[in-house]
């Protein structure tokens, strides 16, 4: 996996701690890693980033795997 193939989006929990949603691409899925056991609470542009990175993961598991 490279560095493009993930993206962290900040949000916090219901207590209000800051934590981190994360999306990667798994083969040809998007995998979207919530924080363990809570809630993720998202600012109006934060949601514009998760958008975003949901969008590029998408683009990213569309695409053929490089050859090593």
């Amino acid at each position: 996996m490279t560095a493009r193939d993930e993206w962290a989006i900040s949000c916090r929990d219901l207590a209000g701690r800051r934590r981190e949603l994360t999306v990667f691409v798994s083969s040809d899925r998007v995998v979207l890693v919530a924080p363990p056991g809570e809630a993720a609470i998202l600012a109006p542009l934060d949601v514009g980033r998760l958008r975003a990175a949901l969008r590029d993961a998408v683009v990213a598991a569309g695409q053929p795997a490089a050859e090593l």
